[in-house]
């Protein structure tokens, strides 16, 4: 599938120019239309009378409410400006939408609609914390669609130079290097990498991950296929490990867990790289 649609989540926050760039930088490379979507999060006025020292009048509440929502609408002209200033500079179409609801409902919603939604990796508030990972998971469950989740830190020029495929032979990393090809096809290097593979024909083959990179080589896709054991370190941190040693730019691989509870959803691998992520990440579920 190619990738013509491209929804990026932009906010008022430092973080959000790098979003736009390596929205803007692969739309233009790919030939894709891109959305740039803003969105308003409000509290509901029930919020500022949840504690009798927070209570005040609903007259009050709404003169709250009216200065905060001038506030962001400030905040998100001058989000569209650099918006608009991205599509000259890369010379792309695209549309601007601006929406007051919740963030991770909305941008699910809209990002339906798109062949891939760029967002960022929330700071997470604490170690291990699962705050960063929750617009990530939440847009990926709500839309159904393919993620590319740009770190809290670091510049990527390059993206999609050098590609690591985190594969272990689910359902999932099967859609997820599926929805990738045509950024894997743009690569310059690609290893698909197999962590503590079952060998054998009931496993991952003799060759771990052989049989993936085999079919992405009837893609055009030149790829590499290696293998290697996690000891002492969670697959996750295994996998940001062998991206480091190899210089990656870009990490795809499925969502692990398939359970409707979120608290499931964040357990293992997809929390790990969630939230102690160091490259992007390309996400499918």
């Amino acid at each position: 599938m190619a990738i013509k649609d491209i929804l990026v989540h932009l906010d008022a926050g430092p973080r959000s120019a790098v979003r736009l760039g390596v929205a803007a930088s692969l739309a233009a490379r790919h030939g894709a239309h891109l959305t740039g979507l803003h969105v308003i999060d409000l509290p509901s006025p029930e919020v500022f009378n949840s504690y009798p020292s927070m209570f005040m009048d609903m007259e009050r509440v709404e003169d709250v409410l009216a200065g905060m929502r001038a506030v962001r609408l400030e905040e998100a002209a001058g989000v569209e400006a650099d918006f608009r200033a991205a599509l000259a500079r890369e010379g792309i179409e695209g549309e601007w939408r601006r929406v007051e609801g919740v963030v991770a409902e909305t941008v699910a919603l809209h990002g339906r609609y798109a062949d891939l939604i760029v967002l960022g990796q929330g700071e997470p508030v604490g170690t291990g914390s699962a705050k960063a990972a929750d617009l990530p998971v939440g847009a990926l469950m709500g839309a159904g669609r393919p993620l590319l989740v740009v770190p809290y830190a670091g510049a990527f020029p390059n993206l999609g130079q050098t590609v690591l495929v985190g594969w272990n032979g689910t359902a999932e990393a099967a859609r997820a290097v599926n929805e990738a090809i045509p950024l894997l096809q743009a690569a310059s290097k690609v290893t698909v990498l197999s962590i503590n593979p079952r060998l054998g024909i009931a496993g991952d083959g003799d060759v771990p991950a052989a049989d993936m990179a085999l079919h992405l080589a009837r893609h055009g896709i030149r790829a590499e296929a290696a293998h290697t054991v996690a000891v002492d370190i969670s697959e996750g941190d295994a996998l940001l490990s062998y991206a480091a040693d190899l210089g990656a730019d870009l990490l795809v691989c499925g969502l692990y867990g398939h359970s409707r509870l979120r608290e499931q959803v964040f357990g293992g691998v997809t929390k790990s790289l969630l939230t102690e992520m160091t490259l992007p990440v390309f996400l499918a579920h």
